[in-house]
């Protein structure tokens, strides 16, 4: 039977190498059915609990916890902005947690970060671990990577045989987790 992933880059940016990264890592898994979300699908008005009183919450917010709900295992590649998560993902997540505060499901999780500099987004991928370990009890394995620019091609994927290792190894967590 198909595992089906849930994968999406943290990003807002149409040409996302986070979302890319995602996409690429949900590929590499075997007889799986991949859902590619696009975070530009969920636009909604900034979070508050006056928004919330006023209007309910978005009904987009609820479709975004149905893809969580309806997956098996999810994958997502965090942007770095400013050290921090991007405002899109942020606002989604905000959301998302008025409908039920545990909307990961225990389900296991593949949590990527990748950006153009050296440290592969690893501020960010370090904070919104421990934010979803806070939440999530299932597995949850972590890869960053450095200079996308360098170490990534579309077609090839990670380039670098090192850390193509550390990222094929902890795919394998992963996916034993499902």
């Amino acid at each position: 039977m198909k595992k089906k992933i849930l994968a999406f880059g943290a990003s807002s940016s149409r040409q996302s190498i986070n979302k890319q990264l995602a996409g690429f890592a949900a590929k590499q898994i075997d007889n799986a059915e991949v859902i590619l979300l696009d975070l530009n699908d969920f636009e909604m008005p900034v979070f508050s609990v006056d928004k919330e009183s006023d209007r309910g919450i978005p009904k987009v917010a609820y479709q975004f916890k149905e893809h969580i709900k309806d997956s098996d295992g999810i994958i997502i590649s965090f942007a770095e902005h400013n050290g921090n998560v991007a405002a899109a993902y942020k606002n989604i997540y905000d959301w998302v947690s008025r409908i039920e505060s545990n909307f990961w499901y225990d389900k296991p999780m593949f949590l990527l970060a990748t950006s153009p500099g050296g440290r592969g987004g690893k501020s960010v991928l370090k904070i919104s671990s421990e934010g979803i370990r806070h939440r999530n009890k299932g597995t949850i394995v972590e890869f960053s990577l450095p200079s996308f620019n360098q170490n990534f091609d579309s077609e090839k994927g990670i380039l670098d045989a090192e850390l193509k290792n550390v990222f094929e190894s902890q795919l394998e967590l992963f996916v034993a987790a499902l």
